[in-house]
């Protein structure tokens, strides 16, 4: 261990900190005393701490509870400024009062330097000595960073009685067994360096203080940098590096682990918001509590990092969490929305039960069009399905995967894909499925998010996971050379796994008992269409009521061949008792689907529905000149066409329709958060257009959008009405011909967010303990028949001078004049005041991004002021609109006005 120089020692009194600090009251600051030893050796050191105790007496406001806030290294109680305003500023506009104490360790901050070693369980009972000399007697919420963390842990697993509640940012308190702690660290305490860099210079103060995102600015650095100034004040900062316990030798290390253990003991509501980008406490750390913690509230801050409380705005959701979890300073057991109701029970018809069922059938469950190493189509039965599921669960159970683990799949979809998928539903592991269109940094920041346990992948996957350093045990899907599968870290294959499950089941094993509803089942990945992709957790009973709910609207069961030409279908083809295919496509790219390749796939399980995404049928109508007449007999056959995931125009609805003659075409309205929302078919669309034609024809005003139908039939619709600013309200109305943010409710409605503890709160805003609604982002209207109509996204409301102006219908506009493909409406200006403007796709395309033609401006403007009313500031045209990889239909407006904005104010003109 380095040696810290001897100014690590120095002594020096408590002070106040220096006025003139950015953001910090100096009212806020009071020395305090506190006790230690016994008999003659009894003398006392003195904290600086950060207390609005006495701004809240001067409110005449009654605390409901204490904050105790501890920083880390090399912070200071500086760091929880802007929590303490908060708080005043809370209790003075008549919500609960809480008192906070922000504390200065000893040796850091302004507290007294006392020249000594201070080892973690010297910190611990340190804090436990101030709080009692304090008087703090609780209800107490610990809230910690950093090794700060570490210490307010310790103070809540010794103090049980007063603990209400738990909040952690980025910290950490196990290392677990084999990993080396990170390698900022190692560096830090290597020989000769921990002394140079913590205390003979301000080199790990200036490296934490670089790691805010956005950079701090000059006025809040020199705010952190005021306790450190000189090397004899930074002897705390090398003292904290070194109680590091970087082995089990070291004299801390007893006492981390004590607290790792009284954690597990914790049931007090535990809030842990977290910055993914720090390069000390990844997300391995915050898996680690979460095992520890399992019924605590986790929001993962996507673009922020180690200083997470600079970052984001952590002090709102500590407040807001307060709120919802402890009102008035008591543990919340009838708040609204904020616990939802489980079904503990066990499944009648899970979603394997079809594997059971027709577990000796012969008839054909799956085809593969295009299998890897084959010449042509493979087909598996009901029966090889089924027992390689049950080969597959108790393999996986014999390689240690438990109930509730996560795992990872990186599967191309087929046989090998559905009979993974199966087996690890059945035996309660959490199935973690992430888009390959997202790319490697959307896979990244999905796969990291979700911390799986265990990576089960082909071998582009495995090494793209084994590259970017994604986490979990691996498991190929073939077999693979020795020196490759110790390459890429791989303990086993799926050929292995199923063999060691033959050996079990041949042993008389019996698989574990069935997850109940209640159970989470998987965590599915938003398309990123609409910002950082999002992990959408849905649970055993939930999944069952998606199935139910498909099999009602559709007739979807045994006997029905379903061409899936969208992943999710295909995987619940089993769980359908149906006969799935998919097509021979590249399903990161659904505009490589041909028309030809959708009636091979129609003809081989000689299908009765089939379900395409808008981006693929776009193709799919495109290429149909290729077909042949054995092609037009096969998809003759097809009763039932559905296509979703963006809004469906009737032309290309009617398409579909010409090359399916006898099937109904169906757009179902959903999201990745709630699948099958509403139903429309052609006919509806065409008898829903003609009703609104009408009733403007009589004078009522045109709010435009897309008809995507009547609710299902467990499926309520509302919507939220939105503001002269954009907002939706609270409340929620089915009054026909109000716009807003629409609201939906069914049981096959996601469960939550994972790790995004925030976002879920928002999108179920005016819940209640009856009914649990799902705010989806979109906005629309409901007309007088009760028809949904969606008018486009709630952050790509424009707020003019003169009212708020949903895209959907301008675009429609603009789409239908001579010369335009696409067409993207958006806003650029500030809110309240923004100017349309309009970026469309040509025909035929431009080459190169620019101003439209004059011609063609004056029609786009034309268009725009018929359906809106607004007048266009620009019409720009581009080669191409970005949309989104799984959809290939949905257009980054948010991009697109921010490029709007750039090219307006005199920025290069650049593909968008």
């Amino acid at each position: 261990m380095s040696r810290l120089p001897r100014s690590a020692s120095a002594t020096a009194p408590a002070s106040r900190p220096p006025a003139g600090l950015d953001g910090l009251d100096p009212s806020w600051s009071r020395l305090v005393d506190v006790p230690y030893g016994l008999g003659v050796h009894r003398a006392s050191r003195t904290w600086h701490v950060l207390d609005n105790g006495d701004a809240l007496t001067a409110l005449g406001a009654e605390p409901v509870g204490t904050i105790l806030c501890v920083h880390g290294n090399p912070t200071w109680s500086y760091l929880w400024r802007r929590l303490v305003a908060r708080t005043i500023e809370a209790a003075a506009a008549g919500g609960p009062a809480w008192r906070v104490v922000a504390v200065d360790q000893l040796d850091m901050g302004f507290s007294e330097r006392t020249g000594s070693p201070q080892t973690l369980a010297r910190r611990v009972a340190d804090l436990g000595d101030l709080t009692s000399s304090l008087e703090i007697t609780g209800p107490v919420v610990t809230l910690g960073h950093d090794w700060g963390g570490v210490v307010s842990m310790g103070w809540a697993v010794d103090h049980p009685d007063q603990l209400a509640g738990l909040v952690l940012l980025n910290t950490a308190i196990h290392q677990p067994e084999g990993e080396t702690i990170p390698a900022p660290l190692r560096l830090t305490l290597a020989r000769g360096v921990l002394g140079r860099a913590t205390v003979g210079t301000t080199g790990f103060l200036d490296v934490t203080l670089g790691l805010a995102h956005p950079a701090l600015s000059p006025e809040v650095k020199a705010g952190f940098r005021a306790p450190y100034r000189q090397a004899d004040r930074r002897g705390g900062i090398g003292g904290f590096v070194a109680d590091i316990p970087v082995d089990a030798e070291h004299v801390s290390s007893p006492e981390l682990d004590r607290i790792a253990a009284g954690l597990r003991e914790l049931t007090v509501p535990a809030l842990m918001l977290w910055g993914p980008r720090d390069p000390i406490f990844s997300d391995r750390y915050l898996d680690d509590l979460v095992d520890r913690l399992p019924h605590a509230d986790v929001h993962r801050f996507e673009g922020a990092g180690h200083l997470v409380a600079e970052d984001v705005d952590y002090a709102g959701a500590v407040l807001s969490w307060l709120g919802d979890r402890l009102p008035e300073g008591a543990v919340a057991t009838d708040a609204p929305g904020t616990e939802e109701a489980r079904d503990a029970s066990g499944q009648d018809r899970p979603l394997w039960s079809y594997l059971e069922s027709l577990a000796d059938s012969p008839a054909t469950a799956l085809v593969e069009m295009a299998p890897a190493g084959a010449d042509g189509p493979r087909s598996v039965s009901w029966s090889l399905l089924a027992r390689r599921v049950r080969e597959i669960a108790l393999g996986l159970r014999k390689h240690g995967v438990h109930p509730g683990d996560r795992v990872s799949l990186l599967v191309q979809p087929g046989a090998d894909l559905t009979a993974v998928l199966y087996a690890c539903v059945r035996i309660g592991a959490i199935v973690v499925v992430a888009d390959a269109g997202l790319g490697v940094r959307g896979l990244t920041r999905a796969v990291r998010g979700a911390w799986p346990d265990h990576v089960i992948g082909q071998l582009p996957g495995l090494t793209a996971a084994t590259a970017l350093g994604w986490p979990g045990r691996k498991i190929s899907t073939t077999t693979l050379s020795p020196i490759t599968a110790r390459a890429l870290g791989v303990e086993a294959s799926l050929p292995e796994i199923a063999a060691l499950g033959r050996r079990a089941h041949e042993a008389l094993a019996e698989l574990p008992d069935a997850p109940t509803a209640d159970a989470e089942a998987t965590i599915l990945f938003t398309s990123g269409s609409t910002g950082p992709a999002k992990g959408v957790v849905y649970r055993h009973g939930q999944l069952t009521a998606l199935r139910d709910a498909l099999a009602t609207q559709y007739g979807v069961g045994p006997g029905t061949g379903l061409v899936a030409g969208f992943a999710p279908f295909a995987l619940l083809g089993p769980a359908l008792g149906a006969t799935s295919v998919t097509p021979d496509m590249d399903v990161t790219k659904p505009r490589t689907l041909t028309a030809r390749a959708v009636a091979a796939a129609t003809a081989a399980v000689d299908a009765t529905v089939v379900f395409l995404s808008p981006a693929a049928l776009t193709n799919v109508v495109a290429t149909s000149d290729e077909l042949g007449d054995a092609d037009h007999r096969a998809l003759s056959g097809v009763e039932t066409f559905l296509s979703a995931g963006a809004p469906v125009s009737e032309s290309l609805l009617a398409a579909a329709g010409d090359l399916m003659p006898n099937a109904t075409p169906h757009t179902p309205y959903g999201m990745t958060e709630g699948l099958l929302m509403t139903d429309v078919t052609l006919d509806g669309v065409r008898a829903a257009t003609a009703d609104r034609d009408a009733a403007v024809a009589a004078g009522a005003p045109d709010a435009g959008g897309v008809c995507v139908g009547l609710p299902g039939a467990t499926t309520t619709v509302r919507i939220a009405p939105l503001d002269d600013a954009g907002r939706a309200s609270s409340a929620f109305t089915d009054d026909a011909g109000v716009t807003g943010e629409i609201v939906v409710s069914a049981s096959h409605v996601e469960d939550h967010y994972d790790r995004l503890w925030l976002t879920h709160r928002a999108s179920r805003l005016g819940s209640t303990n009856e009914t649990r609604w799902h705010r989806t982002g979109d906005v629309g209207h409901l007309d007088a028949q009760g028809r949904l109509w969606v008018e486009g996204r709630l952050p790509h409301v424009i707020t003019t001078a003169t009212g708020v102006l949903t895209p959907v219908a301008s675009e429609q506009a603009v789409e239908a004049r001579a010369g335009i493909a696409r067409a993207a409406v958006v806003g650029v200006g500030p809110a309240g005041t923004q100017q349309v403007v309009v970026v469309a796709e040509t025909v035929p395309p431009a080459r190169r991004p620019g101003l439209a033609s004059a011609a063609l401006a004056a029609s786009v403007r034309s268009a725009v002021a018929t359906a809106s009313g607004r007048p266009v500031a620009a019409v720009l045209v581009v080669p191409q609109l970005p949309t989104d990889v799984r959809h290939n239909s949905k257009i980054d407006r948010t991009g697109l006005a921010a490029w709007a904005t750039s090219v307006l104010s005199g920025g290069r003109m650049r593909r968008p």
